[in-house]
């Protein structure tokens, strides 16, 4: 998680991980480590049929890298932070407040955005420049095959980047990915924006729509959130007192519980579960994992000992009502190992070790 300078990302870190930063935390200028759970309705509904005796969300860990300003990113350290993360959330600032400054005097998330993703991509030009340095006196000495053949791949990235696009935008061959995969390209990462709005802005989703449009050629999803009416509906005591403040906002489920599925999307995971009176269990597996892979999640043995996996579907199951029913309706299904998971599967695996 990035951002300016109060932009609401501490508050969204500690909302999403409900772990409030220490000052010490705060003071380290380290990244800030927590671990949020994916909040999924369809889990919910789950616990409720099945009424087990333990329940697991699954879960991803997020990390709160510190403030984007010219000192951190001249410095350099906090491309580090970020290169050694899967994925990037980026948080804008899109709300007014005069108590709070905004570090350009003026708030403008396109601009914002704009400067951020320059900076990342600036970022990843810089090393290929001085790596190219140094493959060209490698060439010049030895004609070595395999720095010529890197220095070409680079140059394509080079183009890229200097046409202001992202390198998750450009189609590399199997060989061009492995070749680059140990080099700390920051704009290679999957990313999307939470707009920070004020809650009188909730409604209004013009700013959010346009920059949709705007951002989808260069693969960046946004969403936005009110973190100050996320923090009121956590503040309140019951389900009840929270359902009854979001239905006067009009809103239909917490932003946060979105944001942590937009974090498993961007990550290019998918959700399935397993369920029973003893536990129902969500579990996270990359999308297009075949039902081996996914066993694999739960348990390595589960993978190696593989025979078949017995698929329900989650809407069969409660548009149905019962296990009882999805077997009877001819919809509970037997597969084998090439068989590919999908988002929301019910999965009971069998398997011999």
């Amino acid at each position: 998680m990035i951002g300016l300078p109060q932009v609401g990302k501490k508050t969204l870190f500690e909302l999403i991980t409900r772990h409030k930063p220490t000052e010490a935390e705060v003071a380290s200028g380290r990244p800030i480590k927590g671990v949020a759970d994916i909040l999924d309705g369809r889990f919910d509904k789950l616990i409720s049929i099945y009424k087990p005796q333990k329940n697991v969300r699954a879960r991803i860990d997020i990390e709160l890298i510190p403030k984007l300003e010219k000192d951190s990113i001249a410095k350099g350290d906090i491309f580090k932070d970020i290169n050694e993360l899967d994925a990037i959330c980026h948080v804008v600032r899109a709300f007014s407040d005069e108590s709070v400054y905004h570090v350009d005097g003026s708030i403008d998330p396109k601009r914002d955005i704009g400067f951020v993703n320059s900076e990342l991509i600036l970022h990843d030009l810089i090393f290929i420049e001085k790596r190219v340095e140094r493959l060209d006196k490698t060439i010049k000495q030895t004609k070595e095959e395999a720095a010529v053949k890197e220095r070409e791949v680079l140059g394509k990235l080079k183009s890229h980047l200097e046409k202001d696009l992202p390198l998750r935008t450009l189609d590399l061959t199997s060989d061009d990915k492995k070749l680059i995969s140990s080099y700390p390209f920051i704009s290679r990462k999957d990313m999307f924006i939470v707009l920070n709005v004020s809650e009188s802005a909730l409604k209004d989703t013009k700013l959010q729509v346009e920059l949709t449009s705007e951002l989808k050629p260069i693969k960046i999803d946004v969403m936005q959130v009110s973190a100050k009416v996320e923090e009121e509906i956590t503040a309140l005591d019951s389900e009840a007192e929270r359902l009854e403040f979001m239905q006067s906002l009009g809103i239909n489920e917490p932003a946060i519980n979105l944001m942590t599925q937009l974090c498993l999307r961007t990550l290019n995971l998918i959700s399935f579960f397993t369920v029973g009176p003893d536990e129902v269990r969500q579990w996270n597996t990359k999308k297009s994992s075949t039902a081996p892979e996914a066993a694999g999640a739960i348990h390595t043995d589960l993978q190696r000992g593989f025979i078949r996996a017995e698929v329900m579907k989650y809407d069969d199951l409660i548009n149905l009502g019962s296990e009882e029913q999805v077997k009877s309706s001819g919809k509970y299904y037997l597969k084998g190992k090439d068989y590919t998971v999908e988002d929301g599967d019910i999965l009971t695996i069998r398997f011999n070790v």
